[in-house]
């Protein structure tokens, strides 16, 4: 088959994808779990075991990320850092992809990212009300400057004090909104912030287990400052981002959940009132079904969590969102508005004689995340890809495999490696890849391996198709001739095997030059196949 026709095949076959989402191909550089609780003990009710799926590594049995994460090489763990995941060069892969398929979704919904200390003073955690109310879940830190005694020649502010080691991101946004907030008025709002930080929760050593329940972990953390009166329209924009996401990973249908005002609430009653009548409302407009649980809310306000069942039909919180009122008080937050009072009830005033005076309001704080703790997150995407991943997000997407080790064949087979792994080569007379020139930053490039053993060929592909690679490409004397290589079809995904006409025969193998290949696996990433 002529490369030039299995090209026009291979694109026939990709499915696009029904979602409208931002690919990685229009990138441009620019987060979070229950600020109080990561989740609570009563969210980790047990299900009715899931059905008989069968795992990648034991027949019969659910999938389980632990045991994939092993068999894949994705992640270790070690008894001197208990609840910290090691993520080895192909969990780390993934790592990054979901990373950067959030950071693609962020310009279009307006966050900037930010970066924030690991450390801060005891003095900050006690203005956040943390350091009351999560202390014997915080690391302390102790060193040079953290011991906590005060000395008397020191200036006031300038006591050494404690250290904590932070277990959330929004008491640092909160400093970076007031400090960026001189003569900010409303016209400005909202202010979005976006933060990859790691962060530290000393969990019970009891209730450590896998990826779903870590003490290090990472969260696509983020942080909305909004009026009062733009409430409704974040949180239904944050929904339908959720919404959109999850459709490109294909996970199960996820369950909404409402939690209103708890007994032990601080604040305005008529403040609550309309929080909750905003959630309802948005929750309402998304279409999407939702329960409520009255009475579970933060204290600090209203919430509504996204809630995926595993394998085993537990349920596990991963995207989140939440109204905070207390916070921004606690800082001091302000931003300047006319009718200051009807502003801080989310009223848009029209009367004259209140708009004539301005005066400082105080903005509403949004804690969201949308995949949540990343680690919990891929411990999902594990077990429900079952360690069958999609190409975009695979850790393994291509591999080259030589069918004899002469020289002149390895040598095109590293070169074909190059060129479709997305590496501009240029070569030295030798023949040898020159890298003293930097590879371009908006180059699109992908994870392709090479075979060298002296394996047979049959040997090599079956340890291939075993490592769940998604594609693998022979190349041979003939292909050295023809500047082609070939595309095991056997071990590709279906959108390779299925054409336009089901009663098409396939080939074996397809044919086509590494350069189609690779603008082939573009496409397969832009449409997040």
């Amino acid at each position: 088959m002529r490369p030039s026709t299995c090209v026009n095949l291979l694109r026939r076959s990709i499915r696009p994808s029904s979602a409208a989402i931002r690919p990685f191909g229009k990138f441009l550089p620019s987060q979070v779990r229950n600020c109080v609780s990561y989740e609570s003990a009563e969210r980790q009710r047990q299900a009715p075991p899931a059905s008989s799926n069968q795992s990648a590594t034991g027949k019969g049995l659910p999938p389980d990320h632990r045991t994939i994460a092993t068999a894949q090489q994705l992640l270790t763990t070690s008894h001197y850092s208990p609840g910290s995941p090691l993520f080895l060069p192909h969990g780390t892969r993934i790592y990054n992809k979901l990373v950067e398929f959030l950071r693609s979704q962020y310009v279009v919904h307006g966050f900037q990212e930010v970066l924030s200390p690991n450390i801060y003073k005891r003095s900050l955690w006690q203005t956040s009300g943390h350091w009351e109310n999560y202390k014997e879940d915080m690391f302390e830190v102790t060193g040079r400057g953290a011991s906590g005694v005060k000395d008397e020649d020191m200036v006031e502010g300038q006591e050494e004090e404690e250290y904590g080691l932070k277990p959330m991101n929004c008491p640092g946004h909160c400093l970076m909104f007031k400090a960026t907030g001189g003569g900010r008025s409303l016209r400005d709002l909202p202010v979005r912030y976006a933060d990859f930080s790691p962060l530290h929760r000393n969990e019970n050593s009891g209730s450590l287990s896998g990826l779903t329940r870590v003490r290090r972990f990472h969260q696509d953390d983020g942080h909305i400052f909004c009026r009062p009166a733009q409430i409704a329209q974040e949180i239904s924009s944050t929904l339908q981002f959720i919404e959109t996401a999850y459709k490109v990973f294909h996970l199960p249908t996820p369950e909404l959940v409402l939690s209103t005002r708890p007994e032990n609430y601080i604040g305005d009653l008529e403040e609550w009132d309309r929080a909750e009548a905003a959630l309802k409302q948005s929750l309402d407009a998304s279409g999407q079904p939702w329960t409520l649980n009255e009475g579970d809310g933060a204290f600090y306000g209203p919430k509504i969590d996204i809630m995926i069942e595993d394998s085993d039909g537990k349920k596990h919180q991963t995207a989140t969102i939440q109204l905070d009122f207390q916070l921004p008080r606690r800082f001091r937050l302000e931003y300047l508005a006319p009718a200051p009072a009807s502003e801080q009830k989310g009223i848009i005033s029209e009367d004259p004689v209140e708009l004539s005076e301005s005066g400082y309001v105080t903005p509403v704080l949004i804690h969201r995340a949308v995949m949540g703790s990343l680690e919990r997150f891929m411990a999902l995407l594990i077990e429900h890809y079952n360690g069958k991943w999609p190409f975009w997000l695979s850790p393994r997407q291509a591999i080259v495999i030589p069918v004899a080790m002469t020289d002149e064949i390895v040598e095109y087979a590293q070169a074909a490696q190059d060129t479709i792994s997305g590496v501009i080569r240029r070569d030295t007379i030798a023949g040898v890849r020159d890298n003293g020139h930097p590879q371009p930053m908006g180059r699109r490039t992908f994870h392709v391996d090479i075979d060298t053993s002296t394996n047979s060929l049959s040997k090599k592909i079956r340890a291939a198709k075993t490592n769940k690679y998604n594609h693998i490409i022979v190349v041979g004397e003939r292909n050295v001739k023809a500047k082609t290589v070939n595309v095991d079809t056997a071990a590709a995904p279906n959108y390779i095997k299925v054409a336009n006409d089901p009663g098409t025969q396939m080939p074996k193998s397809i044919e086509m030059t590494p350069e189609e290949l690779y603008n082939h696996f573009v496409g397969l990433e832009d449409r997040y196949a």
